[in-house]
């Protein structure tokens, strides 16, 4: 969000752009052109990408037909992995105890199915609960997939990627239990307090490193200022930015703004 917002004026940002951004540009592992050596499929899929939070802008890729059946499997498993894992590190963190997921009704029949019942979940007990959280997921939009996919009678990828619908996602019942928990999810650990502290430090990091690296090019490494004259500055900082790693740049933010700090 905080780079969109930077980018605005500089032909913006988009995290799934910046993606086939990396993989078609940025990447160098041959000498003869830009990129890495990906079929047309896979290109295809990464830009037809798209989930509740995501629109793809697929203009140069066939942007009438969905995406393959490999990208609309990648949809899913996209969404199925981020609800697990932030479950998962909700619970590990203690801003998700197990009391407040009473009610929630995927949550109690991935307790029944393993016949978990506790009030004080264990290091064991979590990583059994996320599994099979997972497994009944997956085994779900495989069998949903299976019934679509027969009902549809298509007899071609072409086929396939014309269809009004994705033809691979959760059953309609597992659709609505999975909306349930990620709509708890937001509500108590994405707007958690200490979360949002998180994100507001996140992007004044990114931030001050962004106007830092404008205000005086010569700061950026070498071999990064020269991107410059091909992409522009404020293009070369994004890129520079959107590849760090949060350590990277939380040490990065220290070696310029911290007095004591080592460059």
């Amino acid at each position: 969000m905080i780079l969109q917002r930077l980018m605005k004026d500089y032909g913006g940002f988009d995290h799934n752009k910046q993606s086939f951004r990396i993989v078609t540009f940025l990447e160098r592992r041959y000498p003869d052109f830009p990129g890495l050596n990906l079929s047309w499929e896979v290109l295809e899929g990464m830009v037809k990408h798209e989930t509740e939070y995501d629109v793809s802008d697929a203009k140069d890729f066939n942007p009438d037909i969905r995406g393959n059946l490999e990208a609309q499997i990648c949809n899913v498993a996209d969404e199925l992995a981020f609800t697990a894992h932030d479950l998962d590190d909700g619970l590990r963190s203690g801003m998700i105890t197990v009391p407040m997921l009473s009610g929630i009704e995927l949550w109690e029949i991935v307790c029944d199915s393993i016949g978990w019942h506790g009030t004080t979940l264990d290091d064991l007990s979590r990583h059994r609960i996320i599994r099979r959280l997972t497994g009944l997921a997956v085994t779900d939009n495989i069998d949903a997939t299976i019934t679509r996919l027969n009902q549809s009678r298509v007899r071609s990828v072409d086929e396939l990627q014309r269809l009004p619908y994705n033809l691979t996602g959760f059953s309609e019942e597992m659709r609505r239990r999975n909306r349930q928990l990620k709509d708890f999810l937001y509500q108590n650990l994405y707007r958690h307090w200490r979360v949002m502290r998180m994100a507001v430090k996140a992007e004044r990091i990114i931030s001050d490193l962004f106007t830092a690296y404008k205000v005086e090019p010569a700061i950026l490494p070498a071999h990064v200022l020269q991107w410059a004259e091909d992409r522009g500055l404020e293009r070369t900082i994004c890129d520079y930015i959107a590849g760090m790693t949060d350590r990277y740049a939380i040490d990065e933010h220290r070696r310029l703004f911290d007095a004591v700090f080592l460059p």
